[in-house]
């Protein structure tokens, strides 16, 4: 088993950074969020915040960061990990592809390598929002339930399953497990949207999930920038590695994310999306600290959710919107 050095975890960092900064449409929230994220690291080897700055001033390249990993694991798990960042948000643009191109001829990956990956993160956005319905079929669903007691109940096992789900992928030792909770956000609040009479697409529910301040392509960096605090990147295995301790950070911030990102839209739907952005942004972060509170309670049964958990369940759940 092959542990991973400062170096190794820099460049890890840094290649991720790299890909969230590669589509250049970042907002001055999600940046504001990332820089948070790389805040949060304590360890002063590996220089988080000075990286941070040399990403976004273009002084670090992905040559100088890739030629740090020296094994193929390390470079396997580093475009796996950019991969998820890059398409957290959306399918790629052309600079994100180009972004990935040029690291995987650095990192020396060929086809058989790269292939699956991209398959199976296309795959994993494709299921966070299905087609849209005809509107006539999407509102009269909506109206014959909206007010009910029985409804509101189904709305509250749906977020805090959903919530579970989420804890749970946490616990998966692939790292695009954490890029599976997106789509799983995006399919809530869509089933929210839809049964308070409001035909949602992937774009509305981007917009609504920026306007909370809830970005994307910075959650999933800090899924990972969570592992990397904790050490569960110190050693390859199959992707990113499980710990107990470190990964029931990540579920803990998973399941709040979860359960806020459903309650905050149960709210901002059946009150008309009448909420200002600066109230969404206070309403979440206050779900969020009511969330972390009901974490704890619930982890007995994220841990028994995760047993024989794997991502091709998950995207058919998702599919199924369950």
């Amino acid at each position: 088993m092959t542990t991973m050095n400062d170096s190794e975890q820099r460049a890890l960092l840094g290649l991720s950074l790299m890909a969230a900064f590669a589509d250049g449409t970042k907002s001055d929230l999600e940046r504001d969020r990332v820089r948070e994220i790389v805040e949060s690291f304590k360890n002063p080897s590996l220089g988080a915040m000075a990286l941070y700055r040399d990403v976004l001033l273009k002084k670090v390249t992905v040559p100088e960061l890739a030629s740090q990993l020296t094994t193929p694991e390390a470079r396997n798990l580093a475009y796996e990990m950019a991969l998820g960042v890059a398409e957290a948000d959306d399918r790629l643009n052309d600079a994100e592809r180009a972004f990935l191109s040029q690291l995987q001829r650095e990192l020396g990956l060929g086809a058989a390598t790269v292939d699956p990956l991209q398959e199976q993160a296309d795959q994993i956005t494709s299921a966070a929002v299905p087609p849209v319905l005809a509107g006539g079929a999407a509102a009269s669903v909506a109206a014959a339930t909206v007010g009910s007691s029985a409804t509101d109940k189904e709305l509250e096992s749906t977020i805090l399953n959903h919530a579970i789900l989420a804890g749970a992928l946490e616990l998966l030792p692939g790292s695009l497990a954490t890029m599976a909770i997106i789509p799983l956000q995006m399919r809530l609040v869509y089933r929210i949207g839809q049964q308070y009479g409001h035909q949602l697409d992937r774009g509305h529910i981007g917009e609504f999930l920026a306007t909370a301040g809830i970005g994307m392509s910075s959650q999933v960096l800090e899924g990972y920038a969570t592992k990397l605090m904790k050490g569960l990147l110190g050693s390859f295995g199959g992707g990113i590695g499980r710990g107990i301790a470190g990964a029931f950070t990540g579920t803990a911030m998973a399941f709040a994310t979860t359960w806020a990102v459903g309650q905050l839209a149960q709210r901002y739907y059946a009150g008309g999306r009448t909420l200002s952005g600066l109230q969404m942004r206070e309403t979440f972060q206050s779900l969020v600290g009511q969330a972390r509170g009901l974490q704890q309670q619930y982890l007995p049964q994220i841990q028994q959710r995760s047993q024989g958990l794997n991502l091709s369940e998950v995207m058919k759940l998702a599919g199924r919107g369950r």
